[in-house]
Parts: C-alpha cells; sequence; structure tokens
C-alpha cells in the first residue's frame, strides 16, 4: 500500500479538528503538546488584532516547548481559512498567515488557490476540506498537497458519503496525504480509517469536551450525557447540512422531527452565524464514545491506548492468515 510521509513526527495520526466557536490557543496548544495536530478555525478570532494575538501565541509557546523539551513529539499547529468569497477578511488573514508560518492550512468552502501561494512562500502543506468527489477533484487539480474528506456522521456541516467509501474512491486519483473525518471518535477508529488508508484522521467532537475548548459548560455536558441517536443532520438551521445536538435544538424552540426548510446559506463569516453555533450546538456521531469532561492531554492517552489495542488486533488477525 503507498506511504506518505509528513514533515512533522506525531505521537498519533490526529487532528484535533478546527470546531467553529470552539477551537481557541488553549486547544490548539494543547492538542500539540500531546503530540497531534491542533487546528482552528480563523474566524474563531475576531477582530484581526486578536488573530494576530492567537497566533503569536500558539506559534511562540509551541516553539518554546520544544526547545524546553527538545525529545518530545509536539506536534504543528493548524490555521483552518473560509476561502469563500463571502469571506472580506481572507487577504489580512493570509498576511498574517505569511508572518506567522503555520505548518499546515486546510481550506474551507472556496478554491485553496490564495492559501496555496502563501504556503508555499515558506514551505506551508495545503489541505482543502471536501464533501464530495468533484469537490476532491478540483482540489487536487487547483494543486493542493493534501485532501480533508469530511464524511457522513461528522460533527457541524457534514459530508453525506460513507468514509470508507469516500475514501476509496479518491484513492483511485489521489495518492497524496489524506485526512478523513466522520464520527470517529475513539483509537479504533483511528485505526481503522489509518488500515482503509488515510494519513492522519479529523477528530472534532471527541474534543469538544477537553477543559482547553471554547465550548460553553453546559454544551460539553450535552455531547457527554449523548448517543448517537442524539444527533440530527438539518439544513434547517444554516442552509448547508449539519449535525445538531438534538437537545439544543429543542432548546432552542425547535422540533427536531419536524425542522424547517432550509435558509440562505450561512458561512459563519460573521455574527449572524455566531449566534446560531453559540446556543444551538453541534455533534457528531462519535458522541458515544464521550462520557466525561477533561484535559486533552488525557483524552490523547486514551486514544493512544485504544489505538495500540486495534491495531495489535489486526496485526494478531493478519498473522492468523499467514499461517
Amino acid at each position: 500500500m503507498r506511504s506518505v510521509s509528513l514533515p512533522f513526527r506525531l505521537r498519533l495520526p490526529i487532528v484535533a479538528a478546527p470546531m467553529f466557536l470552539v477551537s481557541g490557543p488553549a486547544l490548539v496548544i494543547a492538542a500539540a503538546r500531546a503530540g497531534v495536530i491542533g487546528c482552528f478555525p480563523t474566524p474563531n478570532a475576531r477582530p484581526i488584532a486578536t488573530l494576530e494575538a492567537w497566533m503569536d501565541e500558539i506559534s511562540g509557546t509551541l516553539a518554546d516547548a520544544a526547545k524546553a523539551q527538545p525529545r518530545a513529539v509536539i506536534g504543528p499547529w493548524c490555521a483552518n481559512l473560509i476561502t469563500h468569497s463571502s469571506n472580506a477578511r481572507l487577504p489580512d488573514d493570509l498576511a498574517l498567515v505569511a508572518k506567522y508560518k503555520p505548518p499546515m492550512l486546510v481550506t474551507a468552502l472556496g478554491s485553496p488557490k490564495p492559501a496555496i501561494a502563501v504556503a508555499r512562500s515558506y514551505g506551508g502543506l495545503v489541505f482543502a476540506d471536501v464533501i464530495n468527489l468533484t469537490l476532491a477533484r478540483k482540489a487536487v487539480e487547483a494543486g493542493v498537497d493534501g485532501l480533508v474528506l469530511v464524511s457522513a456522521g461528522a460533527g457541524g456541516h457534514t459530508g453525506h458519503l460513507s468514509p470508507f467509501a469516500f475514501l476509496s474512491a479518491v484513492r483511485r486519483f489521489f495518492d497524496g496525504p489524506v485526512i478523513l473525518g466522520g464520527g470517529i471518535s475513539d483509537g479504533a477508529g483511528v485505526a481503522g480509517a489509518i488500515a482503509a488508508g488515510a494519513d492522519l484522521v479529523y477528530m472534532g467532537t471527541r474534543f469538544i469536551v477537553a477543559d482547553e475548548s471554547l465550548a460553553d459548560p453546559a454544551y460539553k455536558d450535552m455531547v457527554a450525557q449523548a448517543s448517537a441517536d442524539d444527533i440530527i443532520a438539518s439544513a434547517g438551521i444554516t442552509g448547508t447540512t449539519a449535525n445538531w445536538l438534538k437537545a439544543s435544538l429543542i432548546a432552542n424552540g425547535y422540533d427536531p422531527a419536524n425542522m424547517p426548510a432550509a435558509p440562505g446559506r450561512d458561512y459563519d463569516t460573521g455574527t449572524a452565524g455566531t449566534k446560531r453555533w453559540a446556543t444551538i450546538w453541534s455533534a457528531g456521531q462519535g458522541v458515544g464514545a464521550i462520557s466525561a469532561k477533561e484535559p486533552a492531554a488525557t483524552i490523547v492517552d486514551r486514544l493512544e491506548r485504544e489505538y495500540l489495542m486495534a491495531m495489535t488486533r489486526v496485526a494478531d488477525l493478519a498473522a492468523d492468515l499467514r499461517v
């Protein structure tokens, strides 16, 4: 099977995925210091001076940690950029990217080309967030380094394809690094994705409950108490299909069994989207693997144990087949 070499060391092949109003400097730093990739969406930091402060804090803290612990596995940080035309701040975001040089960028909802031009100037990697094969092919044609396959079951604005079917189809035309996301919340799921041909796994919902996340404490409690049956996919909130916590919809006056027709699309680059995500909460179908609020480092410790157990099981089964 093909193998991709990424230019950084990781403890586990996991990206703590960027989550609107949830991922901030503390979570990015904690994830990276635990040995995985920490990522945040730049729209979380408003105004632009806040984004610069965040990037300065993240890059400086991780650089200091690497110097203080040269043998430690410290993951890279990643900025998630909205490249849709509705994001009037994109040029300012890209100027800060050029200044602080995040090792990874993930683009969403638009062409990755503006980000590619900036990342190439300092050797950063650009991944495009895609939800179908058409978008995946367009991103490859644009020259991205890698793809993020957002599949069915993902929190936030979700995809519609099965993770394994999506990955298999993409591997027919793309041999570069792939991040797979969609309902993966434990180490066994990570092992399955890697065995199927992914290079990294997007894991957002699992980190909502992290002590370092920006999520409301009540949001964290709701995620910890939920199961997959408590998630509903609807375009009735933002105009684009997203996975929502039923209890959150009910608390905001919605009937999960009778959701409204889709409103105009809101790509969450301004205050309108903020209001929707601030009190109506999203989560992926992997919520059942979560039972408590805890530090990001503890989450990664558990994921590592689960991952190693799953990989050992796969190796044992493979050995039995060779007998």
